[in-house]
């Protein structure tokens, strides 16, 4: 428990930085919009490819992707029984909420407690999850909003044109073919790719919401509290049942125990989405995953005698 907490602490205040930086005007929203599309079509993409290009295939945690994507299909079906009683946008935005992951948070904390092999692990997670979530959530947004059909967008399109699928293709292919980046492509993408973490972190602080946190009311609550701990608990539960090794439990549990990703208000907006009631879910995950996240990896080493 004890280094879990260090390796959490220093993530707690890189996230209220940003929020401080955004905040006292440091850095305006233009260049956090900067700094997050530098993130997510250079920087991450760099880290999943020598993260996976390098992975040792041969005992490739495969069980560990199963256990994810089927934790995922869970909670975006636990999402479909949100009442509509307020707009069925809103049920779009809760499944969405429920199946995303901020990706920042376990690759700081995964780097932190298990080295390189954790950050391999969990860059071969995001392979799994990336599309999942990304299916899911584009699905939900345009099936409960109030759209044109003509507007909404090609899911398999928007795949395909996605940096970090385009990325974790990228990977697999090297290290299919045996050609993982070496000398000074490898230095290359390993310092690009540690940048990521403390950037993520900063612009996941810059993107909280107070105005939404005082905003939300029990249905955001309740949702926040019922991704918090249904995810993580889901994979725990499958992870524990398809005989994971420890270490790809406790790695299924970071990146599942995380709040919903930043983004998601972005993209509920773009699509339809009930934009509000995402800000409010973002903002109240971040709060409580403070406390729910320790509690939540505290029962997965308890249960796997660790």
């Amino acid at each position: 428990m004890l280094p879990f907490l260090q390796a959490l602490f220093p993530v707690i205040v890189i996230v209220a930085l940003g929020r401080l930086l955004s905040a006292r005007k440091v850095i305006d929203s233009a260049g956090w919009r900067g700094i997050e599309r530098v993130s997510y079509f250079l920087l991450f993409p760099a880290l999943i490819i020598r993260e996976i290009a390098h992975a040792p295939f041969e005992t490739a945690p495969w069980k560990l992707a199963v256990a994810l994507i089927i934790a995922q299909l869970i909670m975006g079906l636990l999402g479909l029984l949100a009442s509509e009683a307020r707009g069925k946008a809103a049920k779009g935005s809760i499944i969405q909420s429920n199946v995303r992951w901020t990706a920042f948070v376990s690759l700081s904390l995964a780097g932190a407690l298990f080295g390189s092999e954790g950050l391999a692990l969990v860059a071969i997670s995001a392979a799994a999850m990336i599309p999942i979530a990304n299916i899911l959530s584009v699905w939900a947004l345009t099936r409960y909003a109030d759209i044109d059909p003509a507007r909404a967008p090609n899911v398999f399109r928007d795949l395909l044109t996605n940096p970090l699928i385009i990325a974790c293709v990228i990977g697999i292919a090297l290290n299919v073919l045996k050609l993982p980046p070496t000398g000074i492509a490898d230095k290359t993408f390993q310092l690009l790719g540690q940048s990521v973490i403390a950037l993520g972190l900063l612009t996941a602080g810059a993107g909280i919401d107070f105005d939404a946190l005082k905003r939300a009311g029990l249905r955001t609550a309740f949702w926040s509290v019922i991704r918090l701990t249904g995810l993580p608990l889901a994979a725990l539960g499958i992870g524990l049942a398809l005989g994971l090794p420890q270490l790809h439990i406790l790695i299924a549990v970071l990146c599942t125990a995380t709040p919903t990703a930043t983004n998601g208000y972005i993209l509920a907006k773009q699509l339809g989405g009930d934009a509000p009631l995402s800000a409010n879910l973002i903002a109240v995950q971040t709060f409580l995953s403070v406390l729910s996240m320790p509690l939540i990896y505290t029962l997965a080493l308890y249960l796997i005698g660790g």
